[in-house]
């Protein structure tokens, strides 16, 4: 079967892709590995209940009269609505270290305030950041890489500020250890504190279902269970694509949201014979706890939590299978709107070493797994006092996890360092969107697979 365009990977960036592919008439073949669709954002049932894999939190959200917000351009280009969606705000969310907290909602000035409060004299400098923010163009496909943190330095006058301020950037984005680009800085920084949080009602599921139907109204088809075993490349040009099945697809273009190295891997010779780019190597464990009420009930009102137990955070892969020095703690019952879910959900995120989770047979790691599961109910115990007695299940998911699932090396949530905002390889007609494209997040995925297609498929007719 020949196809104008075949996408790797039925996550969120390949989805946008192929809908925005196919509004212009393009016949579109999204072919993906795994029986879920969604990638890195997907979810799976457990004991007849549904658990979101990943998602903490839809960045970007944004009220609707901000027009150039990115959320409202995703809805413009694949002609959805806000209520295809069902978005529903966060109530407030928190940054703890020791002795200090800064709190923030969807409106900016409550973190201004709350930066003013903690570090006093620091609101002016703060607020000239935030302009700067604000006019810097993240958008640019070109923008050079610039190190973030001399950057905050230069701006700021506490390094706890800045500390802080790295953590749930860091924590929501950055494929880099100890620093980061300030381009993706800028991004997610935008996405979290001038945009904001908010969660679909009924879990990832809700926005996976309207992408499907989206797409396959469309006319696109859709190969679940469809792993790429190799790229045909001939001349520096890719013409088809062979699948584990053995069948083969012939096609004039190719996005792939598998991962720069990962693709080019599949290239075989011809992958072979390109430089490879340093894998990343940040990779997470979550733990889920199910209660039979409400952390609301239990006096934990907060949707977010991210904490550091020290003055410096420190982000990088640990030497143990889990860092517990710092992480990140949802609760996605508190979210405006989700107050008659009947049990409460907490989501504990810590960094993980996915090298040593690979390293263990199958006995080590059940006994890890359940050792750290001992630990989450142990520590959510802090958040939410009573935790303990009225948890009814927990799961957890880890680096392996990942791996599998992905396909990432090193089960790196965000990818290699090296972004490709362009989205270019070295094979003329292969393409890289998602996370090594470098737009992070949900909505930003959604708008990689889409400036992807515009840019280098669409803008080429």
């Amino acid at each position: 079967m020949h196809y104008d365009v075949v996408i790797i990977g039925a996550g969120m960036s390949g989805f946008a892709a192929g809908i925005r592919l196919a509004y212009f008439d393009k016949h579109v073949c999204i072919v993906e590995k795994h029986s879920a669709p969604g990638g890195l954002n997907s979810y799976y049932s457990l004991g007849g209940r549904h658990f979101d894999v990943g998602l903490h939190a839809v960045t970007n959200y944004a009220s609707p009269e901000k027009r150039p917000a990115p959320l409202a351009k995703l809805l413009r280009q694949l002609r959805f609505q806000r209520d295809d969606f069902a978005l529903c705000p966060q109530g407030y969310s928190e940054i703890r270290f020791p002795g200090r907290t800064l709190r923030f909602t969807n409106d900016i000035e409550v973190l201004t305030s709350e930066v003013a409060r903690e570090f006093p004299g620091e609101e002016d400098k703060f607020r000239r950041l935030l302009a700067k923010i604000e006019a810097y163009d993240d958008t640019r496909l070109d923008q050079a890489y610039k190190p973030a943190r001399p950057i905050l330095r230069d701006a700021l006058g506490e390094q706890g500020l800045i500390e802080m301020l790295l953590c749930p950037v860091m924590y929501y984005g950055s494929a880099q250890e100890h620093d980061m680009d300030f381009t993706q800085f800028v991004t997610i920084f935008k996405s979290l504190f001038f945009e904001g949080l908010a969660r679909p009602r009924d879990g990832v599921r809700a926005i996976i279902r309207a992408l499907i139907e989206k797409f396959c109204g469309c006319g696109g088809e859709l190969k679940m269970n469809a792993g790429v075993e190799g790229i045909d490349v001939d001349n520096d040009r890719v013409t088809g694509l062979v699948l584990e099945s053995g069948e083969q697809l012939t096609t004039d273009v190719v996005l792939s949201s598998a991962g720069y190295i990962e693709t080019m891997r599949l290239c075989g010779g011809v992958g072979a014979a390109v430089p490879e780019d340093e894998p990343g190597r940040m990779s997470f464990v979550e733990t889920i706890g199910v209660m039979d009420t409400l952390p609301q009930d239990l006096g934990h009102e907060a949707t977010i939590v991210f904490f550091n137990d020290a003055d410096t955070f420190a982000y990088s892969q640990p030497a143990e299978l889990v860092d517990l020095r710092s992480g990140v703690v949802c609760c996605p019952s508190n979210y405006v709107s989700h107050e008659d879910m009947e049990e409460g959900i907490l989501r504990l995120t810590w960094m993980a070493n996915c090298e040593k989770w690979l390293g263990m047979d199958e006995v080590a790691y059940r006994a890890a797994k359940q050792g750290y599961l001992d630990e989450f109910v142990t520590r959510a115990n802090v958040y939410v006092p009573g935790f303990c007695d009225r948890v009814v299940c927990t799961d957890m998911f880890t680096p392996r996890t990942i791996r599998d699932y992905t396909g990432h090396i090193n089960g790196a949530v965000y990818g290699s360092p090296r972004k490709r905002r362009d989205g270019r390889t070295p094979i003329e007609n292969l393409y890289i969107c998602g996370t090594d494209q470098g737009f992070l997040g949900i909505i930003g995925a959604m708008l990689s697979g889409i400036s992807i297609a515009n840019l280098q498929v669409l803008s080429k007719d």
